[in-house]
């Protein structure tokens, strides 16, 4: 690798007004991807179809677990083997480990807020289903709690007891709720940044640029629907809009930065490989426990209309995930 590739300098400067108008027009793609869900959820003069809804749901969790994989974790074993690198960096696998890593945080974090949830939940006289959504869990996911006797109209009473939980503790339910997708959103905003960045620099502008649109906007159908489906006090409904916001302008923000630092900044460089390397890996860490433990196990394996839904229910959304995560998968070939 020559010094120029591993230097401090070579963004390249070519397309410079399509990569200005850039900043908008994935503004724009981002942004709608991400709030449609959540006003197509929340306002009575967009009525969006159950099933589109659904798709949209079971889609965009396909599109998490492959941003995590090929878009994620793949780069960033890339970047912490680059020849940029000392040789100290070959020797391990770093990528892995920090992913690794990020995996059992989150898990310790979720563990450690499941657990006070569920001290709060016993002082109200309810239990939280260990297979359930509720606090600790993620947003997609609305609480499950049930009576610890067995009276046979405990359905009747758990109802009770929910209502009576939400009007008076809203906050604490919201909390869990909270922290589940401000993980997720975590881990897209570091990813998203980086695209920004590099697509403000990268020689092969024009190609990028085309995946990138349609990226951005997969990937926030994914979070809109996360934050759509936040069961939250109204006095909180402008935390799924704020999400959804802050998930548009991220990307543009990162590649108004780059265009900023466009003759220093280097993506190949020494300093740019192990910044983005190690960022991506804990990024896929997120997206993968979320992925896999908060959507795909929760909206299918502990999911009691997975478990007593028909077939063709369950094989349509089966179909809806794959074809997100394929769809996904297919633009890794260019980014």
């Amino acid at each position: 690798m020559s010094d120029s590739n591993c230097g401090s300098g070579g963004g390249a400067t070519t397309y410079a007004q399509l990569r200005i108008a850039s900043i908008f027009i994935i503004l724009i793609g981002s942004t709608s991807g991400a709030l449609f869900p959540v006003l197509a959820n929340r306002t009575s003069w967009l009525h969006v179809p159950k099933a589109v809804f659904d798709f949209a749901k079971y889609f965009g969790s396909g599109v998490i677990i492959a941003t995590a994989f090929i878009h994620l974790l793949s780069p960033a074993m890339s970047e912490l083997s680059s020849p940029c690198l000392s040789p100290a960096w070959q020797e391990y696998p770093y990528a892995l480990a920090l992913a690794l890593l990020s995996i059992f945080s989150i898990f310790i974090v979720e563990l450690v807020a499941f657990r006070w949830g569920t001290a709060k939940l016993a002082a109200l006289g309810m239990r939280h289903d260990t297979h359930g959504h509720g606090l600790g869990a993620h947003a997609a996911h609305g609480p499950e709690g049930v009576m610890t006797g067995g009276d046979s109209n405990s359905e009747k009473i758990k109802e009770d007891l929910e209502s009576a939980h939400d009007h008076e503790h809203p906050d604490l339910a919201a909390t869990g709720q909270i922290i589940g997708v401000f993980i997720l959103e975590f881990g897209v905003l570091l990813h998203s940044m980086l695209i920004g960045l590099t697509l403000a620099v990268d020689p092969d502008f024009k190609i990028l640029f085309v995946v990138i649109i349609f990226h951005q906007t997969f990937e926030g159908l994914g979070v809109g629907t996360r934050l759509a489906h936040l069961q939250l006090p109204s006095k909180y409904n402008y935390v799924a809009i704020c999400g959804a916001l802050l998930y548009g302008i991220t990307t543009p923000l990162g590649i108004a930065v780059g265009l900023g630092v466009q003759t220093t900044y280097n993506p190949n460089s020494t300093t740019a490989s192990i910044v983005s390397g190690v960022l991506d890996s804990l990024s896929a860490g997120i997206l993968l426990y979320t992925g896999l433990v908060e959507l795909l196990a929760h909206e299918f394996i502990f999911n009691k209309e997975m478990i007593n839904g028909s077939n063709r229910h369950v094989a349509y959304a089966i179909s809806c995930m794959l074809f997100g995560c394929g769809i996904m998968a297919l633009l890794g070939r260019w980014a």
